[in-house]
């Protein structure tokens, strides 16, 4: 009987232990998740450029009581025009047919095909300097459609990456603050996530100097840019 009440009492005994690492096990680990402190941010970074590139598009429209007199005037036209592009200096590599459509025309009732309409337009990527004299010689040689500019920078990535090493000083500058704020010491970064890029839009007009008769604003553009940075602190 003795021997009994000494293993119950025992198992017992190892029952309450259990019990009590069971109970202090989920505070230890909330106590090690405490010590595991960070501070997130978010740094936008920004840059002001001037346009120096700028794209086009031409369109050349024909008519004829054939399709196939419609097609072919529209090529002779369009021929044309891109010779005259080149002549005034846009590189072969800068000018692309964009689309080449033919459609009938009907009479008023729609009962009657009465002749058809043929088009092509031509993309082209110029310098803002050439731009005027551009858009002259595509008008010249029979373009009867005008499309742009969108004006871009040939050194975007380049401008870019600037961007986003200020967007990671912003992000710096930012956690220090909060860091101190919460009497806490900042440390290395953990993660940097790389946010998306804003699409550039002109904010404001700049002259450029240009012989032609159509002038072309380049404006300013900003190119920004925003990351997401965690930081160990303690």
């Amino acid at each position: 009987m003795m021997r009994l009440r000494w293993l119950l009492s025992l198992a017992a005994l190892l029952l309450a232990a259990s019990a009590i690492a069971g109970v202090a096990q989920p505070r230890l680990g909330r106590a090690a998740d405490a010590q595991d402190k960070t501070v997130t941010v978010t740094g936008t970074g920004k840059v002001t450029v001037v346009p120096d590139q700028a794209s086009f598009g031409f369109s050349v429209d024909t008519r004829a009581d054939a399709a196939r007199d419609a097609l072919a005037r529209n090529a002779t036209l369009a021929a044309a025009v891109v010779a005259a592009l080149k002549s005034a200096g846009v590189a072969a590599d800068d000018i692309q047919t964009q689309q080449v459509s033919l459609s009938p025309q009907t009479n008023e009732d729609g009962t009657q095909v009465v002749g058809y309409t043929a088009s092509t337009t031509v993309s082209v990527d110029t310098t803002i300097a050439k731009a005027g004299a551009v858009v002259d010689a595509a008008v010249g040689a029979g373009a009867n459609g005008v499309s742009g500019p969108s004006l871009s920078r040939s050194d975007a990535d380049a401008q870019y990456r600037e961007a986003l090493k200020r967007a990671v000083a912003d992000a710096k500058e930012k956690a220090q603050a909060l860091a101190s704020a919460g009497g806490l010491t900042l440390g290395g970064v953990r993660t940097i996530v790389e946010g998306s890029a804003v699409t550039p839009m002109p904010m404001a007009a700049a002259k450029s100097d240009l012989s032609s008769g159509v002038a072309i604003e380049p404006g300013t553009q900003e190119i920004d840019a925003t990351v997401t940075v965690t930081y160990d602190a303690g």
